[in-house]
């Protein structure tokens, strides 16, 4: 199946009992190192299979340590110790001289098992036989619940790979039947029963229908659609029988963007994460070196030097230089704010983008579909009194049915059915003015007011003075009046504005509606800076003026024509449930249930996702720095060293998936 397949590719696992990550040169932590931290453990005998390893070895080294130090045994003494502490080492430690091996014939010699192996074997050499097997126990436990972590951070963008079925019900001459959702072709007709899940994206047939969208938009809110609009792949139906008709193959559906989104995530870095990158491969080999520098170099200068000593300084300092709380925790840190803000239905396509939405100064906005509902409706019908106002609207019904436009939508719903009677002749479309005809014998003009004066129909009315979208309307050479429509503005808009005003984000509107309307909306969602009778390239020239301060940009919109103001912005937001094809590709975050509120959630929960992973960062380096200072001087032991290495990269991780518990 497409979402098994592409499960596969996110979410890669190989079967190692240590659970330890790698330092290699991409440090992605897939199995292209051949390792990753992610461990299938749904299952309690998966669990149990994970930490097997390590419970086998703490009971043998809690064994060894208590024959040695509480219940003294003769027998325990010279190889039979030395056996005994061996056999404790192999279950945890096989796994890491395993994977040193193989690194080091792939050419990466300095990795993190390459560092462990070297501290471990060499407590081994001095006799420090408990301490060499604790430091391998505590490193793979440490990793382990390091593997845990990862998973639960991914388990918001997992759940979006189980939202469709493999199997769907298609209607054949009124037969029922089961198909593979993969196979369901163009045109089929689905039945989907009370709490199934839709498995493509399609058209309500039935009269209506309540659909639970949460998989796709982070609501829980029920949808209710009506004949003939779209329903999307992930939604469940919740009351009767739904017949959809099949709009889009399997492989092309909303929710398998999504998913290609998701996947794609995680191949975009952070700064953070590309400088840790960078780091781990250069701070490795230094590490290795240093440690042989303490342990060899102090013969040239102590008088009293015994090499043992020093070398359970240089075991100790390479055990707490393990990167390993850097390399994963902040990665994880960076997955859990895309994990969170998927779960609130706005998907980043990487990580890179939740650093630069972090650190935005302007969110430039469109106006219609974004901040406003992109559904007309009629606000007021205006007909000279020597005119038949019902006779006016019938013959503009009739035209505007030859328009696809949502005006035409607009002035449909309000009129009625189309009066059939009535005869259109020489339909002609005027670009960016509107529509002509011959009715009973007379001409009908119905457009803007550039359409009047193209053909010298006067008219007693400044357009300017009416602030809604204007309509006006002649008949047989004479100006009939003028219908206005309006879109309403979405119940969330002025909340998202007031929160980006309280983020310090500087807010503006640019739209190709009428600048009167614009300024409307602007005033009403208290916007200071709004522009209007914008083109494409108008956009792009006010963005560019944005940009020209040095200042970071995000714009949101939705239609086509936005999509090259997308592309130029900091970072591009689209929205995605009415947003088209074009703009959701172009953009950078997608905003799935079309809420504006979701503006300043994104900027918050990258403002988040940075913090934590600075504090990760800070706490790696301030930690591991102080230990390493005590162990290079001989004032920290292995147990020290541990807790530098796992225990900080326990601590960072802990850190880390805190944003999944957030509230935005």
């Amino acid at each position: 199946m497409i979402h098994q397949d592409i499960e596969e590719k996110i979410i890669k696992k190989k079967t190692n009992q240590s659970g330890c990550c790698a330092v290699h040169e991409d440090h992605n932590h897939s199995d292209e190192d051949g390792h990753d931290h992610d461990h299938e453990h749904n299952a309690e005998g998966s669990l149990f299979k994970m930490f097997l390893p390590a419970i086998i070895s703490f009971v043998l080294l809690l064994i060894g340590i208590v024959f040695e130090n509480y219940f003294p045994q003769n027998w325990f003494s010279g190889y039979v110790r030395m056996a005994w502490y061996i056999v404790a080492y192999l279950p945890v430690g096989l796994p890491v001289l395993k994977e040193a091996y193989e690194s080091i014939i792939k050419g990466d010699i300095f990795s993190e098992f390459f560092l462990m192996c070297i501290a471990t074997i060499g407590a081994f050499a001095i006799g420090e036989y408990p301490e060499g097997v604790a430091v391998m126990l505590f490193y793979t436990i440490g990793e382990n619940f390091q593997g845990l972590a990862v998973s639960r951070a991914k388990s918001n963008i997992k759940s979006l790979l189980d939202q469709r079925p493999d199997e769907v019900t298609v209607l054949e001459d009124n037969v029922a039947t089961k198909v593979k959702a993969a196979d369901v072709k163009i045109g089929s007709i689905i039945q989907l029963k009370a709490g199934e899940k839709l498995g493509l994206d399609g058209e309500l047939l039935s009269d209506t229908a309540s659909f639970n969208t949460a998989a796709l938009t982070g609501e829980s809110k029920p949808d209710t659609k009506v004949k003939g609009e779209n329903v999307l792949a992930g939604m469940i139906n919740e009351n009767t029988i739904a017949l959809i008709k099949v709009t889009t193959a399997y492989s092309d559906s909303k929710l398998s963007k999504i998913l290609e989104m998701v996947q794609n995530a995680t191949t975009k870095k952070a700064p953070a994460e590309l400088f840790i990158r960078k780091f781990a491969k250069i701070y490795t080999p230094i590490v290795v070196y240093l440690a042989i520098a303490i342990c060899l170099l102090p013969m040239l200068f102590v008088d009293n030097y015994v090499f043992n000593d020093w070398l359970y300084r240089a075991l100790v300092f390479l055990v707490i230089s393990c990167p390993c709380a850097l390399v994963i925790s902040i990665p994880l840190g960076y997955f859990g704010g895309i994990g969170a803000a998927s779960k609130n239905g706005i998907l980043f396509k990487g990580s890179n983008f939740l650093d630069s939405i972090s650190t935005i100064q302007n969110v430039v906005m469109d106006k219609t579909g974004t901040m406003t509902e992109g559904v007309f409706k009629v606000q007021e019908v205006i007909i000279l009194d020597e005119f038949d106002k019902d006779e006016i609207l019938k013959l503009v019904n009739v035209l505007e049915s030859q328009s696809t436009h949502p005006v035409a939508t607009a002035i449909h719903n309000h009129v009625g059915q189309v009066d059939a009677s009535i005869e259109l002749k020489n339909v002609e479309e005027i670009s960016g003015h509107g529509l002509k005809a011959v009715i009973n014998g007379k001409e009908l003009h119905v457009g803007n007011f550039k359409l009047m004066d193209k053909f010298n129909i006067k008219y007693d009315l400044d357009p300017n003075s009416v602030v809604y979208t204007t309509i006006a309307i002649a008949y047989d050479g004479k100006f009939a009046g003028y219908i206005t429509i309006a879109d309403e503005i979405k119940e969330d808009a002025k909340e998202a504005v007031d929160k980006l005003k309280a983020l310090g984000v500087k807010v503006t509107m640019l739209s190709g509606d009428k600048t009167n309307v614009v300024q409307f909306v602007a005033d009403k969602l208290g916007i200071a800076q709004a522009f209007g009778d914008l083109l494409p390239e108008d956009k792009v020239s006010k963005l560019n003026e944005i940009k020209a301060k040095n200042e970071t940009v995000a714009f949101v919109g939705d239609g086509v024509n936005d999509a090259p103001v997308i592309a130029l912005s900091t970072v591009g937001i689209a929205m995605g449930g009415l947003g088209s094809d074009a703009t959701i590709e172009t953009a950078d975050i997608v905003i799935q249930d079309d809420k504006p509120s979701k503006i300043p959630m994104a900027i918050n929960i990258g403002k988040q996702t940075k913090k934590i992973v600075w504090q990760n960062i800070t706490l790696a380096f301030v930690v591991k720095a102080f230990v390493l200072i005590l162990g290079a001087g001989g004032l920290a032991t292995m147990w020290e060293a541990v807790f530098a290495d796992v225990g900080v990269a326990l601590l960072a991780i802990l850190n880390a998936v805190r944003i999944q518990k957030m509230k935005f």
